[in-house]
C-alpha cells in the first residue's frame, strides 16, 4: 500500500532504537489449524507490532494471471462482513496507530503497529481478513483501477521505471521470478470475480501464514487471544501450490538498450547467485558492503567521488527464496558514456576478482555488517518481521539471534572466490537506459 498514516504515539518509536545489546527471547508455536504463531515480550515501551505474512508472492501466480499477489494486497483492505468497505485505516488511525502492506516474489506481509493496550483490535483485524475477507464486484473493480493507475504512475511514467521488469524479463527465461509483483494489467483485466476467490481459498489460510508478535505484551494472555481470534479459523481444503521450476544456467551476456524518457544514461548489471542462506550468498553481502556499503565504499569512492563518472552508483544483493541477482548500477554524470561507466564499474569489480581485499577493509566491512545486523532488531516491528522471515525461509526463528554467525565465517577468500565465480559476462544481463534523443532514426 501507498498510503502511510501519522499516529500520535509515533514519538516512542525512538525509545525503541537501542542497539541489541542480549539475546531477543520468544515463543513459536502452530495452532491446530496449521497458523504458526511466534510472540517476542517487550515491556520497555507501550507499542505492539501485530504482523501476518503470507507465504504468497509473484512466484506463486498463473503466468496468465500476474500480479494477483500484490492485487490481494490492496484487495486485504476492503473489509470484511463486520468491518466496512475502506474502514481498516480509519480503525487503526482513531487508535492510535498505522498500518501496511508489502509484496514480494515471495511473500506478503500485512502489519499494525499500535499502542499495546489495542493488541486485541490488531489481532481481530487480522483475523477478520483471514477469515472471511470480503471479495465482491464491487472491491475488485476498485482495486483493479487503483492497481492500474500504481502501475502507470511507479513503472510506465517514471524515468527508469520499466528498469526491475527488464532486469528480471531478461534474467529469467522460465521461473517465475520473470515477472515483477506489480504484474501485468492485462491479466488482472482479465481475471474474473471468481478467480480471486480462488486465490483467496488457495494462499491466505492458516497454514500458509505466521503471526508475529512483539512488543509490549504478556505471552500468556497474548496466546488466549490468539485463540480466540485464530483458533478457529478453517484449515485450507488444498495443497498449497509451490514451483519447482529451476532456471537453467545463463550460457551467455544478454545484452539490451532501452530508450526512454530519461536525461542521464543508466548502466545496470545483473548477475544470477544463489539464494538467500547458502554459505556464497553470505559471501556476496559482504561483497556488496564493500563496494557499496557507505560512501568510503569502493564503488562511491572511485567512481563516484574520485573519477567524478556517476552521480550515483551501488550495488545489491537481492535476498530471494529461490537463486536471485546481484545488481551492480551507475547513474552517468553529465557528459560521460555509458560505455565508460561500464568500464569503469568493471575496473572496480576486476580488482575484487584479482586480489584479496586488505585486513583493514574486510574488518571495516564486518563491523558494519554486525551494526546493520543489529540496527535490524532494533524495532519492535523489525524484530516481528524478521522472526516471522527467518521461520518461513529458513524454518528457524532463532537465526535473529544467530545469522550474524553466518557472516562472520566468511573469509577474505570467499570474498574473492564468489567475485570471481559469479561475476562473470556469460552470467549477466546489462542493461543501458538511454535518452531518447539517441536512438537512431
Amino acid at each position: 500500500m501507498k498510503r502511510h498514516i501519522s499516529f500520535l504515539f509515533l514519538f516512542l518509536i525512538s525509545g525503541l532504537m537501542t542497539a541489541q545489546t542480549k539475546k531477543i527471547e520468544f515463543v513459536h508455536y502452530k495452532l491446530d489449524n496449521g497458523l504458526n504463531v511466534i510472540l517476542h515480550q517487550d515491556n520497555s515501551t507501550p507499542i505492539v507490532a501485530v504482523t501476518v505474512l503470507y507465504h504468497v508472492g509473484s512466484k506463486n501466480e498463473d503466468p496468465e494471471r500476474t500480479g494477483f499477489a500484490h492485487f490481494f494486497e490492496h484487495l486485504m483492505f476492503e473489509g470484511s462482513p463486520n468491518i466496512g468497505r475502506g474502514e481498516y485505516f480509519k480503525i487503526v488511525e482513531s487508535a492510535g496507530g498505522q498500518l501496511n502492506a508489502n509484496t514480494s516474489f515471495d511473500r506478503t506481509f500485512y502489519y499494525e503497529i499500535l499502542p499495546s493496550n489495542q493488541l486485541e483490535l490488531g489481532l481481530y483485524l487480522e483475523s477478520e481478513r483471514m477469515l472471511h475477507l470480503k471479495i465482491d464486484s464491487i472491491g475488485v473493480e476498485t482495486q483493479r483501477k487503483v492497481v492500474k493507475e500504481e502501475r502507470k504512475q511507479s513503472y510506465e511514467n517514471r524515468p527508469y521505471g520499466s528498469l526491475l521488469e527488464k532486469i528480471f524479463s531478461n534474467a529469467y527465461k522460465v521461473h517465475p521470478y520473470r515477472w515483477i509483483p506489480i504484474g501485468s494489467a492485462q491479466y488482472i483485466d482479465q481475471a474474473k470475480l471468481e478467480e480471486f476467490i480462488e486465490f483467496y481459498k488457495t494462499f491466505y489460510v492458516p497454514e500458509n501464514a505466521t503471526l508475529s508478535i512483539a512488543g509490549d505484551i504478556d505471552i500468556e494472555e497474548t496466546k488466549k487471544l490468539v485463540e480466540k481470534y485464530f483458533g478457529e479459523i478453517p484449515r485450507g481444503n488444498k495443497p498449497i501450490p509451490r514451483p519447482d521450476v529451476v532456471e537453467p544456467p545463463q550460457q551467455k551476456e544478454i545484452r539490451e538498450t532501452v530508450y526512454d524518457n530519461v536525461q542521464l544514461p543508466m548502466v545496470v548489471f545483473a548477475y544470477h547467485i544463489p539464494e538467500q542462506g547458502t554459505p556464497d550468498y553470505y559471501a556476496l553481502r559482504l561483497l556488496t558492503t564493500l563496494l557499496s556499503g557507505g560512501e568510503s565504499a569502493r564503488l562511491q569512492k572511485e567512481i563516484k567521488d574520485k573519477k567524478q563518472m556517476a552521480l550515483a552508483v551501488g550495488s545489491i544483493p537481492l535476498s530471494l527464496e529461490d537463486p536471485g541477482l546481484f545488481i551492480v548500477y551507475g547513474l552517468t554524470n553529465v557528459g560521460v558514456k555509458a560505455e565508460d561507466l561500464e568500464k569503469a564499474i568493471e575496473s572496480e569489480i576486476d580488482n575484487v576478482k584479482k586480489e584479496l581485499i586488505s585486513e583493514y577493509e574486510f574488518q571495516k566491512v564486518r563491523n558494519q555488517i554486525e551494526s546493520d545486523f543489529v540496527n535490524q532488531n532494533s524495532r519492535v516491528a523489525g524484530i516481528a518481521e524478521n522472526l516471522a522471515d527467518y521461520l518461513v525461509y529458513f524454518g528457524d526463528p532463532n537465526l535473529i539471534n544467530t545469522e550474524i554467525e553466518r557472516y562472520m565465517k566468511v573469509t577474505r577468500e570467499d570474498i574473492k572466490r564468489v567475485a570471481n565465480k559469479y561475476f562473470t559476462k556469460e552470467n549477466r544481463v546489462v542493461l543501458y537506459y538511454l535518452p531518447k534523443s539517441m536512438e537512431k532514426k
